[in-house]
């Protein structure tokens, strides 16, 4: 009965716990939608997921017809970008630079029109892919070391040779005896 009560206990502190933690956050998230009146759109970035250094493109039809807007990519360091129409019917576009020194993580862009709209997107920035040739500290991608292949091949020799001379003399050995 004890253990009973116990397991009771501990499950509704849990779900006491796990409703405190909740609230505030459903709370905020009301009260910010609530506040900001604005609708948002979506934000197109492309590519969705971009290295370090790379260009990344935006687009949203927020802003509408011959609309304009002000990108906003301070999350990750890149600041503020021109969105302009571009040559699809209501669509604006816009471009910025993912900054060399941005750790890899989910970054929000965020657009303003000049209409009062907003689009919001996400953007992943991942960890660059290595170029070059990798030193992995025994020979490496730029191809065969001579010197070392040789030593390598003298060794292997010298191992083949004592092994069939250890056999033989095992060998020679056993049939004495």
């Amino acid at each position: 009965m004890r253990t009973t009560a116990r397991l009771f206990t501990g499950t509704a502190l849990a779900v006491a716990a796990i409703g405190a933690f909740a609230a505030p956050a459903a709370y905020a998230d009301n009260e910010w939608n609530s506040q900001s009146n604005q609708s948002h759109e979506s934000l197109e970035i492309f590519p969705s997921s971009a290295s370090p250094g790379e260009t990344v493109t935006v687009n949203t039809l927020a802003c509408g017809k011959h609309g304009h807007g002000v990108g906003d990519a301070n999350s990750l360091g890149a600041g503020e970008f021109p969105l302009s129409p571009s040559t699809h019917k209501e669509v604006v576009v816009g471009q910025f630079r993912v900054p060399e020194h941005v750790k890899a993580g989910s970054y929000w862009i965020s657009v303003a029109c000049d209409n009062g709209k907003t689009a919001r997107g996400d953007l992943t920035v991942k960890h660059r892919s290595p170029s070059g040739h990798v030193q992995t500290g025994v020979g490496g991608s730029i191809g065969p070391d001579t010197a070392q292949v040789t030593a390598g091949a003298a060794v292997l020799a010298a191992a083949a040779v004592g092994g069939v001379w250890l056999l033989r003399r095992r060998a020679s050995g056993a049939q004495g005896h």
